[in-house]
């Protein structure tokens, strides 16, 4: 039998294949052996050789920064007269550490309960619910059995373990009957009202437990017995008090309320406490940051257990700036007295069951400083029906209504600015009837023919002038009968003319919530006309004022404001701090008008105050100064709060205008909304506020200058408010809660 051949090559093969696998393994230990030696060699090193600086290291005491309250920059007007303050108050306070237990926390509050009154009004029903699974661990734990949420897991598979526990918690909290929450007491739910203060803090940052209406008494047995309330302190909160009714001077929150829900994490990124006093509304609000300050900062120097050792304070903080405005209070003081007296006159005679709104509005057209700011509002009472009245100096900017002939001024710059007409060309006067409407005419002419230039129509108030002038902006002329076809982009184009003015646009005012104004849709082509002499489109007062003011000053469209000085806290109490900042005048657009074309508009708007046409001739042809401007009655829909008269036909009385003439100082406007129901009976109190308020204005000048105080200074002495009435903002916030 022949013995086989062996096969050389496999054995070869096979051989190699272990030697390879050896050596990868010795490979493979070597590397473990190295490596764990390195680890070996790595630990020793840590504890022989640097074991003793790192145990020292954890012995040392870690810095925390922690922010403290400051006071509120002061709000003054334009002359350093004091318009808000900040009124020192007893605060308690809470500061939580980061090895502090619930259960101590609890034993502080109840312990702080018997030494304060707390207020309870704040506390909610979850809040409530979850006092009393606090309290009551053990009741909750029976509530939802093992056996139920072992099913709830089966019916829904693969679901987190935190949705389990969230389920478990909202059925505990489903199963606490009103009962069992109505065994709390009057003492527990000031311990609740204490016990959710301390835990809405952070980490080692003081909370404020009560600083509204702290008596004399609880400050001083709570300060007495600090050794006892681990984390307590009593402390000087600042209440902001008004000095001034002036509504656009904003609010701020109190510590009960806190940081408004819709900014919280804004404020908390900025290292806001969140029961901190900011600004709420209008200009407390807009310049928040400025007023704010700058919070203390000290070191809490804790040991390696978290325990509070020592606290240093490494930065003294600074109060916020104060901040000097552009109002001029005596003025509107004066203003809100006039227009208060002609809202309530207006409202007694015959034909006002709809009037309840008047506004004013002064500005310096060359700077767009805010002079005075008026708007009164009457309200009732719900349960007694009686009248009363508010200041509603915010509904300047953020309400609007049709300005009526007020804008015929802005009409004629357009159609120059259009091409249509120059300066001195003559149209006449006449009922413009298109083809199917009803005529529509001047006041002044129902059936003639008049020629007039430009000067003359705006004197006069023509609409006819007006109308045709829209015709000629859409590419036609007029002729009897005709068929009303414009080019497309008339409406925009008319508008672009009247946005230059600030007409239909954000006038820039440093406030927020400005509105632009409600633009009517342009269903027939005829509401064309009526746009022209202000009877479509709704402007705010704020916006009339900045359009005249463009008008006055030569074509500069000005951005209005109310900050006119940023300064350091003051050192004496006697003199305005030194000056940071004075702010500049921000010119927003010049209109695409010659000085030549606004002369001729001015001229026009001057006849209005002293031409034999003139439509406020009666009022202001015996001023002691020069002035100019425009009357506007808008016939218009109402659609104000009494929505059952909704649709009724009312009269709205607008006046604008500036002084002096030549040089102009300031430019206003007036207006009164749904003035009357009465077509057939004239009403001109929208004159007499222009004309009054501005006889103040150069009384007050006239007194200043005789006085020596007829500009702010540098070195400014702080005068005191007109009133002495202080308006308690925490008292306020009372009042709307209850």
């Amino acid at each position: 039998m022949r013995k086989p051949i062996p096969n050389n090559n496999n054995k070869n093969a096979k051989a190699k294949q272990r030697a390879n696998l050896t050596f990868r393994m010795n490979i493979l230990f070597f590397s473990i052996f190295l490596l764990f030696s390195i680890l070996i060699f790595r630990l020793g090193y840590l504890q022989i050789v640097k074991g003793e600086d790192y145990v020292r290291k954890l012995e040392e005491k870690e810095e925390v920064r922690v922010n403290t309250s400051v006071p509120r920059g002061r709000i003054y007007d334009r002359y350093g007269r004091i318009l808000v303050d900040n009124q020192p108050e007893n605060a308690i306070t809470y500061t939580k550490l980061p090895t502090t237990k619930r259960d101590e926390m609890l034993e502080v509050a109840k312990d702080l309960a018997q030494l304060i009154d707390m207020p309870t009004n704040r506390v909610t029903y979850r809040d409530k619910q979850d006092f009393w699974i606090l309290n009551n661990n053990e009741a909750a734990k029976e509530k939802v059995t093992d056996k139920e949420m072992q099913e709830f897991r089966k019916a829904n598979e693969n679901i987190e373990e935190s949705e389990v526990d969230k389920e478990y918690n909202r059925r505990i909290l489903e199963r606490i009957t009103d009962e069992e929450l109505a065994q709390l007491t009057d003492f527990d739910l000031e311990v609740l009202a204490i016990y959710r203060e301390m835990t809405s803090g952070y980490n080692l940052s003081p909370q404020i437990i009560k600083s509204e209406n702290v008596t004399d008494a609880e400050f001083a047995l709570v300060s007495e017995r600090l050794s006892e309330l681990p984390g307590v302190n009593t402390t000087t909160d600042w209440k902001r008090v008004r000095l001034a009714s002036l509504a656009v001077l904003g609010r701020t929150t109190t510590p009960s309320k806190g940081i408004p829900k819709s900014k919280l994490n804004y404020y908390l990124a900025r290292e806001y406490s969140r029961n901190d006093r900011v600004g709420e509304s209008y200009f407390e609000a807009e310049y928040e940051e400025l007023l704010q300050g700058e919070k203390s900062v000290v070191k809490n120097l804790t040991n390696k257990k978290g325990e509070v050792v020592e606290t240093i304070t490494t930065y003294a903080g600074e109060p916020g700036k104060d901040l000097v405005t552009t109002l001029d209070m005596e003025l509107q003081q004066e203003a809100d007295r006039i227009v208060e007296k002609y809202l309530l006159q207006m409202k007694a005679s015959g034909g006002a069951s709809l009037l309840d709104r008047a506004f004013y509005v002064m500005m310096d057209p060359n700077t767009g400083e805010i002079l005075s700011m008026v708007g009164k509002k009457i309200e009732y009472d719900e349960e007694t029906r009686e009248r009363y009245m508010i200041d509603y100096s915010y509904g300047a900017f953020t309400t609007a209504y049709e300005a009526g002939s007020a804008v015929k001024a802005a009409t004629v710059l357009t159609a120059y600015q259009e091409g249509v007409i120059s300066p001195g060309t003559v149209l006449v006067d006449q009922p413009i009837l298109l083809a199917g409407t009803q005529p529509k005419s001047s006041v002044f002419n129902r059936g003639g023919a008049i020629a007039m230039n430009d000067v003359r129509a705006l004197e006069q108030s023509s609409n006819s002038y007006m109308f045709q002038l829209a015709i000629k902006m859409g590419g036609a002329n007029y002729y009897r009968n005709m068929g009303l076809r414009l080019k497309d982009d008339t409406l925009q184009r008319m508008r672009n003319g009247y946005a230059q003015f600030g007409l239909g646009v954000e006038t820039g005012i440093d406030l927020p919530g400005e509105m632009t104004g409600y633009q009517g849709v342009m269903d027939t082509p005829g509401k064309m006309l009526d746009l022209a002499i202000g009877q479509f489109d709704t402007y705010t007062p704020l916006q009339l004022a900045q359009y005249i003011s463009t008008i006055a000053n030569g074509g500069y469209r000005i951005q209005p404001r109310l900050l006119k000085e940023i300064r350091n806290p003051s050192s004496d109490g006697e003199k305005l701090g030194t000056l940071v900042e004075e702010v500049q005048p921000k010119i927003l657009n010049r209109i695409s008008n010659t000085d030549a074309e606004i002369a001729q508009v001015k001229e026009g708007l001057r006849r209005v105050y002293v031409g034999s046409y003139g439509s406020a001739r009666s009022k202001f042809y015996d001023t002691p100064y020069t002035a100019a401007g425009k009357t506007g009655t808008a016939e218009v829909v109402y659609y104000g709060p009494q929505k059952e008269r909704y649709g009724t036909e009312v009269l709205s009385l607008i006046h604008v205008g500036f002084a002096p003439y030549e040089n102009p100082e300031v430019a206003y406007a007036v207006v009164i909304p749904w003035a009357t129901t009465n077509h057939n009976r004239y009403t001109s109190y929208n004159n007499y506020i222009a004309r009054e308020v501005l006889d103040a204005y150069f009384a007050l000048k006239e007194k200043r200058a005789t006085d020596g105080k007829l500009t702010n200074t540098v070195e400014q002495d702080i005068l005191p408010a007109l009133s002495k009435d202080i308006l308690d903002e925490d008292e306020e916030e009372e009042k709307v809660n209850e």
